[in-house]
């Protein structure tokens, strides 16, 4: 440009450090989330190829039928489908009241000499392996199971009635609500340990301008702490939910593994997980192995619902 009869010329702009980089590092994370995306797509796409067989010859029998019998080659899926439902909520019913009062203690109430070690127990407890629960599930729960919650529940159960109905089976400690109470002590620490960090970032003004109108300490965290913590806490509380329908050996382990419908909470029954670990490697037939897989698909599906449901909570909650 030109003033006062001057010819100025603008210094060329330097180029920033690292900008050499951008492109490539632009390239590099498109291609991480496309091989996760791809690798997801192809676990689907074998998944529906592999138990194709299976759907094509039951159709939608293979949904609603309870029989599994792989003499007769004759397999339905539902036993297993209400086997994982009803041990994972039960799971769930078990654990969040009792997820949710070590996450209060541990903010609210614990001494502060004590919070750290409790805390690093609850973490502790959410890394040790399936097998590990199933392992003490089999040998050192169930007998004692058995012999103090199944024997005393069924006797004391009236004649004809409702609970004696519930409370049917053999009192050998596994069953359906066995599975579930080693579920529940497996994604408790998981939920407890989520649900204490969110309680953990809510900015101490929000607790201080609660008590300094005057609420008590429940009056805080019922009105106050859950529910600034609701949208975290749904994610959680469906997260855990999620690892209790996918969970395999411990489940395996202390289940009983019969299929068919689960008749009581003491009755022995099968979850998807533990049904493809007990059969997978003695299928010796190709519709058996079909079925198996075909049973891998409706798990994925089941759990990718859950999270489905939970992203939409999230945001029906978010929007409020």
């Amino acid at each position: 440009m030109t003033a006062a009869g001057l010819t100025v010329e603008r210094a060329p702009r330097p180029r920033a450090r690292g900008a050499v980089f951008d492109r490539a590092f632009e390239y590099a994370c498109f291609a991480a989330a496309t091989l996760l995306l791809s690798a997801l797509g192809g676990l689907i796409f074998s998944l529906a190829i592999g138990g194709w067989p299976a759907f094509a010859k039951f159709g939608p029998a293979f949904f609603v039928r309870s029989t599994w019998n792989p003499v007769t080659e004759v397999y339905g899926a539902s036993g297993a489908i209400v086997g994982t439902l009803v041990s994972s909520g039960l799971a769930l019913l078990l654990a969040l009241p009792l997820a949710m009062g070590v996450a209060i203690f541990l903010v609210e109430l614990c001494p502060a000499s004590l919070r750290r070690p409790i805390g690093t127990a609850v973490e502790l407890l959410a890394g040790i392996p399936s097998i590990v629960y199933g392992m003490w599930g089999l040998f050192v729960f169930a007998p004692w199971f058995g012999r103090h919650i199944e024997v005393p529940a069924m006797t004391a159960a009236p004649p004809g009635s409702l609970w004696e109905t519930l409370t049917t089976g053999v009192p050998n400690g596994t069953g359906i609500l066995a599975a579930s109470v080693i579920l529940a002590i497996m994604i408790l620490p998981f939920i407890a340990a989520t649900l204490r960090e969110l309680l953990l970032a809510i900015p101490p003004a929000v607790r201080e301008s609660a008590y300094g109108l005057g609420s008590t300490r429940f009056e805080v965290i019922r009105k106050v702490s859950l529910p600034y913590v609701r949208i975290g806490a749904v994610g959680a509380i469906m997260l855990g939910l999620g690892r209790a329908l996918g969970e395999t050996m411990a489940v395996t382990f202390i289940i009983g593994n019969a299929h068919g419908f689960p008749t009581s909470i003491f009755a022995s029954g099968a979850t998807i997980a533990s049904t493809i670990a007990n059969e997978f490697a003695e299928a010796t037939s190709d519709m058996h192995t079909a079925a198996l897989i075909a049973l891998g698909l409706v798990l994925f599906v089941i759990t990718f619902a859950v999270l489905a449901l939970a992203r939409l909570m999230i945001a029906r909650e978010a929007a409020r």
